[in-house]
């Protein structure tokens, strides 16, 4: 498997195999997928990300993730994985640009290989990797739509992070006219990629903590339909490995300015969105 250096894009050949990937081997799940990729976007999470990736490997194929900037030294030892893995691909940006910028670098390397959908996934361990087979079947049965998890909590999960959620569920739920998002923030999510490239391309935003919430708004706007499916969550403990980059007040506040533009714009698409409503137009069809 290619390994990408500091600052340059490099893949794997294309994949040719149609279709599920075999039952999990040692080294991974063996065939690989012609149409929907694993997308690990990665920045400073220390070991816990080989842990992800090799969780990830287990259930598909192929998996890529993409280094965004770090300086624990997890680029290098992913690509020396990658050399090893032609399941695994690596990409390594020169500096630190934010999870939707790391995301949207997957997405435009994924439509130029010819891929339809990616799952993205947290590196740091918090996001289910067995559940990676069944969000691939919900989004190969409906390709047109988006399939989002639904967060389920264990004890673990910090009451503030949780309740906080609920206001940001609130508005986009507003935002889109009720169209069905479960949850606003969950990352472990199966986009089109055409849709969600398309998206990002139009407009600067997106490319940091702003990016889960703004994506699953605009593209149901898109027309790109929400289904959801329940996903447990787990919040590390740092003596278990977990690493959390969220700050609440400087998140928070650009989670503030994001939903007061993504609200501006709602009042201008408000009547197209209850047409498409009232007729069951996507995203609000069956």
């Amino acid at each position: 498997m290619i390994a990408a250096h500091e600052g340059t894009v490099a893949a794997p050949a294309s994949p040719r195999t149609q279709g599920l990937p075999a039952a999990p081997s040692a080294t991974g799940a063996a065939t690989r997928c012609a149409t929907h990729l694993v997308l690990i976007p990665s920045y400073d999470t220390g070991p816990k990300v080989y842990e992800t990736v090799a969780a990830a490997r287990a259930q598909w194929s192929p998996v890529w993730v993409v280094v965004d900037g770090s300086t624990d030294g997890t680029g290098a030892g992913l690509q020396r994985l990658a050399e090893a893995d032609p399941g695994l691909a690596v990409w390594v940006l020169p500096e630190n640009r934010g999870k939707g910028a790391a995301v949207l670098h997957g997405l435009e390397e994924a439509e130029r290989q010819g891929y339809t959908h990616v799952l993205a996934m947290d590196s740091d361990g918090q996001h289910p990797a067995d559940l990676i087979p069944a969000f691939m079947q919900a989004s190969m049965a409906r390709p047109e739509t988006m399939v989002l998890g639904r967060p389920v909590f264990d004890a673990s999960a910090p009451l503030i992070r949780v309740r906080g959620r609920r206001i940001s569920n609130g508005w986009t739920n507003l935002e889109t006219l009720g169209a069905g998002i479960g949850d606003s923030l969950y990352g472990f999510r199966v986009y089109p990629v055409a849709a969600l490239a398309h998206v990002m391309r139009r407009q600067p935003w997106m490319r940091r903590f702003d990016f889960d919430t703004e994506a699953a708004v605009r593209l149901a706007w898109r027309g790109v339909k929400p289904v959801n499916l329940d996903a447990p969550v787990k919040y590390l403990r740092a003596e278990e490995g977990g690493v959390s980059h969220f700050r609440y007040g400087r998140d928070n506040l650009l989670l503030t300015w994001m939903h007061a533009r993504l609200m501006v714009e709602f009042v201008l698409r408000l009547p197209l969105l209850l047409w498409r409503r009232l007729t069951r137009r996507p995203p609000f069809q069956p």
